[in-house]
């Protein structure tokens, strides 16, 4: 493989619509797949997203639009996923194995496959074959909302191939956004997961107004949390201070922008979490991302008290502050 070739986004949301236009700072065109025709038309009409990041303007002419998912894949040779979790298995209901064959498929989901509770890649190589060495992920501090403000952002591409990850890196690579490649794909995406659960936790003591000498130490023991459940569940030798772990993690629990630390500062302001999924309006990750790793976790046994602590007050109505003074004596 001497190129990345035709690169296709799936998903017309906030962060597949922030990987467009990084992948366009540096590409002269992309395929690009909605689900919705409407949504197509409206871009053509407008120039930008009708739904989501509306500042961001495109170059139409950069761009062919797919409402095919099937379609969208054959014709390309990379295919980035920006799909929602939970929403992954409803799309790929209609791609046959064959679709993906010789295709670089590059996971940029946030979190993990509900009820499978397998992360992207070992969803795509169980149930549509696709080789390890074809599947990428791509992870990092780098919020879509920033990326429409073209402030500087960091992602890593991981692949047990480093030539595909390596071209790919280096397709995306551009003034606002910096690459780097890892191998450490199934590490990578269960980081990009607990950052998620890390961040509601970081949200709850937010809105119980617990201050910043707290929440350096909540974080801090996040990370030590992180990287025991990594090296329980993927054991491999790994650096959890580097940015696609320690960094996505940080980013992802103090950010305004974060949809996770949202989450958890309404809950832990007295909303349950039913009202505050509801006023959001927008997925967050982490609430699948819980119970998931929750149920991943009672074949591993591996010490998470804060992911469980979470995991509780979302799905067993632990009360939020009852909750978080029961973790400081892990502290």
């Amino acid at each position: 493989m001497d190129s990345i070739g035709k690169i296709c986004i799936l998903g017309g949301g906030t962060w597949g619509t922030a990987l467009a236009k990084m992948v366009l700072m540096n590409q002269k065109h992309i395929n690009w797949f909605m689900r919705r025709d409407e949504q197509i038309e409206g871009f053509y009409k407008l120039g930008h997203n009708p739904n989501y990041l509306p500042n961001v303007k495109f170059n139409l002419a950069q761009i062919t639009f797919y409402s095919n998912i099937e379609k969208a894949i054959k014709d390309s040779d990379t295919v980035i996923i920006a799909i929602p979790s939970p929403y992954v298995k409803q799309y790929f209901r209609r791609v046959w194995n064959s679709t993906f064959r010789g295709k670089f498929i590059v996971s940029a989901l946030k979190g993990i496959i509900p009820n499978d509770n397998m992360v992207m890649s070992e969803f795509l190589a169980d149930n549509f074959k696709v080789a390890l060495e074809n599947i990428g992920v791509l992870s990092g501090p780098c919020h879509a909302e920033e990326v429409a403000l073209e402030r500087l952002s960091f992602l890593t591409v991981s692949s047990r191939d480093e030539v595909k990850a390596t071209l790919l890196a280096e397709a995306i690579s551009s003034r606002i956004l910096k690459t780097r490649v890892s191998n450490d794909v199934v590490g990578v995406e269960l980081a990009s997961v607990l950052k998620n659960i890390y961040a509601i936790a970081a949200g709850i003591c937010q809105g119980l107004l617990y201050g910043d000498n707290f929440q350096a130490v909540l974080m801090s023991n996040c990370a030590k949390e992180m990287a025991r459940f990594l090296d329980g569940v993927v054991p491999m030798e790994r650096n959890i201070t580097e940015q696609q772990y320690l960094g996505d993690m940080l980013v992802t629990g103090y950010s305004q922008f974060s949809r996770n630390r949202t989450l958890g500062t309404m809950i832990g302001k007295g909303y349950s979490v039913r009202t505050a999924q509801l006023e959001m309006e927008m997925i967050a990750e982490g609430y699948y991302g819980a119970k998931c790793i929750y149920e991943l976790n009672e074949r591993f046994k591996v010490k998470i008290p804060i992911a469980d602590t979470v995991y509780q007050i979302l799905y067993e109505k632990l009360q939020p502050r009852k909750g978080i003074r029961n973790l400081i004596d892990f502290f």
